[in-house]
């Protein structure tokens, strides 16, 4: 059974909606699951009222660019301390600051974490999808970490502050690492290997209208139908736009997983991109007990309706990158 459901990415005043739905084999997604994804499951909502199309709105202080602020309804992100060089090892840490300026050290739950980390380089390279430790007496968060390459990095934090009124927040700075960097060429791409396994992608990103993607996969020619459930879910999907790395993160709210139960081999999603541009795409999921990322590309082609120029040479990067 799957079941259609939207999701919203802030960035630059656009919106990109993604929804979950799940191909699940000899199982049914949990009502208590939907109705959690249609009450507006986005990691950059702040309370806002979602409209019938799941799209929220978020407040930040920079100008309202959700997912692309340092500081947003009164919390803040410290500096981030981590290794300054390539493969030196070290600890990434960080704490979030309320409005006092004290460390936050009380969390609620969500997707089974307190806090995920997304740590991702300028040009969608290193992806890394984590969740470090708090210490709650400093509430100060922390890593093990040693940088694979060179960059510089967007750091993501995702949380929810503890408060029957609060809602999730997204915040982010940026870290420079030291070394020899060799950058990556984003291009089109709907076939992913990792570890082992194919990932593909079928279906359209269209500016304007909402069409489905479907992610299927493989190993060694045969389709994988024992998709477990990680963090709640049977698979996770980071957005990221090209150019600006406006930020989604895609979780199924509401009921968990029954124990045992496996999905697989497709994970279905609604997508929705007002815009023509190139996102990069970063689907988790997990086989017994371990985690793996695809990452694949695609363009948003113009809609019918859409006046917006595009280069299919460059892959029509929002905003003019």
């Amino acid at each position: 059974m799957r079941t259609g459901a939207r999701l919203t990415l802030y960035g630059l005043g656009l919106v990109v909606a993604f929804g979950g739905a799940y191909g699940v084999a000899g199982a049914v997604v949990p009502e208590s699951t939907v109705a959690g994804w249609t009450e507006g499951s986005t990691m950059n909502g702040h309370g806002e009222e979602h409209g019938a199309a799941g799209a929220g709105s978020a407040e930040a202080t920079d100008g309202g660019l959700g997912g692309l602020a340092l500081g947003v309804d009164g919390f803040a992100l410290s500096s981030v301390e981590a290794p300054a060089v390539v493969g030196e090892p070290g600890e990434l840490s960080f704490q979030v600051h309320d409005a006092a300026g004290a460390p936050v050290t009380k969390y609620t739950t969500t997707h089974e974490k307190d806090l995920h980390l997304i740590v991702v380089r300028s040009d969608g390279g290193q992806f890394r999808h984590v969740h470090p430790v708090l210490d709650e007496g400093s509430g100060t968060w922390s890593i093990p970490w040693e940088w694979a390459a060179a960059g510089s990095y967007r750091v993501f934090a995702d949380f929810t502050p503890t408060g029957a009124d609060e809602s999730a927040r997204t915040l982010t700075r940026t870290v420079q690492v030291a070394g020899d960097l060799v950058p990556v060429e984003q291009r089109p791409t709907r076939t992913a290997q990792v570890d082992g396994y194919t990932v593909t992608v079928d279906g359209e990103l269209v500016a304007g209208t909402s069409s489905g993607l479907t992610f299927t996969v493989t190993r060694d020619g045969e389709p994988v139908t024992v998709l477990e459930p990680y963090l709640g879910a049977f698979g996770h999907l980071v957005a990221l736009r090209d150019g600006d790395l406006a930020y989604l993160h895609v979780h199924a709210e509401g009921g968990d997983p029954e124990a045992g139960q496996t999905a697989g081999p497709t994970i279905a999603f609604a997508a929705e991109a007002p815009t023509v541009g190139r996102y990069l795409l970063y689907l988790d999921f997990q086989v017994d007990g371990q985690v793996h990322t695809a990452e694949l590309v695609l363009d948003a082609a113009p809609g019918a309706d859409s006046s917006e120029p595009t280069d299919p040479d460059d892959g029509s990067h929002p905003e003019g990158h």
